[in-house]
């Protein structure tokens, strides 16, 4: 890929020749080119901008010192090629070597007669993951770093000659210029180039690359000054892992980014995960027959409560009163005592139920001619 970046400020982009950037220009995979506007500027003090048509404050950029940068550029002009800042190691295979990973670019590239032409702006589209996506399969971004109260709009109209324009908007505020924007634009595109990253799986569970924030990320040690690690990370299950990191990345966007689960295409999975809680039902039961396990499972997820754990206890310990109010129960409405012992029923799972429905669940699946006490509570 080729980034060109014109600007006033050229010292501004200093940032794109370190780290992974840095490297990516090393190895041959980015080249960066960045253009001094004044170079196009005339007279004593190279002036760029002047007083806005109307009147109003602030100053605009001149049309006829942009117009003939962009098209020189847009020619192949070479600016001031950046260099890595610091050699870096490569004589250590990555991840995806080591796994013999083939690149998985974002799409096919496309038939590209034009550059891509980005205008950082307040005033541009919101600039997203899936942009930086689709924009990491272009062989030439130009970038048009505005500053003041912008550039003349007519620039770009006849830019749209040469390049390929886009006005795009980092956030809902106003920067003092479009260097900072470019940077973070360069960064988001060039980082989802195939082999800048060493490996392909970090960037593709970013937040944002399936529409929803990633959630919280913990190592090592297990315990730090006194906060412990979620317990399910060292579990080694590695199913219970991603369905833990899912419900996080659920949970975390709904109550940062609400509009973004407005959006996102989420599975009947992911709705359970986002509006279910774990929780416990405890009853103490006269059984009417024997619990089969599975079944009771069944029924359960009928009725939205996945259930990861069932145990029914031997005879449940004696009361301070004796019999209990379930035997007393049984003995009024059969004449006897009951045959069966007292038992405790334990059941741990998810549900999306209210605490109340998810008992009543519970006991509606229990043999029938059953007895119960008890209650669910979150866990």
């Amino acid at each position: 890929m080729r980034l060109d970046v014109v600007t006033i400020f050229p010292e501004y982009l200093e940032p794109l020749r370190h780290a992974l950037l840095g490297k990516a220009i090393e190895q041959g995979i980015l080249s960066v080119g960045v253009h001094d506007l004044r170079d196009w500027a005339s007279g004593n003090h190279k002036s760029v901008d002047g007083p806005p048509l109307g009147g109003g404050p602030g100053m605009v950029m001149k049309p006829e010192v942009w117009g003939p940068a962009l098209d020189d550029v847009a020619g192949g002009r070479a600016g001031t090629e950046l260099e890595t800042a610091e050699a870096h190691r490569n004589d250590k295979l990555r991840h995806d070597d080591v796994q013999k990973v083939a690149p998985r670019p974002y799409g096919e590239q496309a038939e590209q007669d034009k550059p891509l032409l980005l205008v950082p702006t307040p005033a541009g589209a919101p600039f997203t993951q899936a942009d930086a996506q689709a924009w990491s399969r272009e062989a030439h971004i130009v970038f048009a770093c505005g500053r003041y109260e912008g550039i003349d709009q007519r620039v770009f109209e006849d830019a749209a000659k040469r390049y390929r324009v886009r006005e795009v908007s980092i956030g809902d505020y106003v920067l003092i210029g479009g260097e900072v924007a470019v940077l973070v634009i360069a960064e988001a595109v060039t980082r989802l180039i195939p082999g800048v990253l060493g490996n392909t799986e970090s960037h593709e569970d970013d937040s944002f690359s399936d529409g929803l924030l990633e959630g919280p990320s913990y190592t090592k040690p297990r315990v730090w000054r006194g906060i412990e690690a979620p317990a399910v990370l060292t579990s080694g299950d590695h199913a219970k892992v991603e369905t833990w990191r899912r419900e996080q990345s659920l949970k975390r966007t709904q109550g940062v980014r609400p509009d973004l689960i407005e959006q996102a295409q989420l599975s009947e999975e992911d709705e359970f995960l986002l509006h279910s809680r774990e929780v416990v039902t405890e009853l103490d039961v006269l059984l009417g027959g024997g619990i089969v396990a599975k079944q009771l499972r069944r029924a359960l997820k009928k009725v939205g409560y996945v259930a990861a754990g069932i145990e029914v206890s031997g005879e449940r310990a004696a009361y301070c009163f004796e019999p209990s109010m379930l035997e007393q129960q049984y003995e009024l409405e059969h004449g006897q005592a009951p045959l069966e012992p007292l038992r405790q029923l334990t059941v741990t799972g998810r549900t999306a139920l209210p605490l109340k429905e998810a008992t009543q669940a519970v006991a509606d699946a229990l043999p029938k001619g059953s007895y119960w006490y008890g209650s669910t509570r979150e866990v």
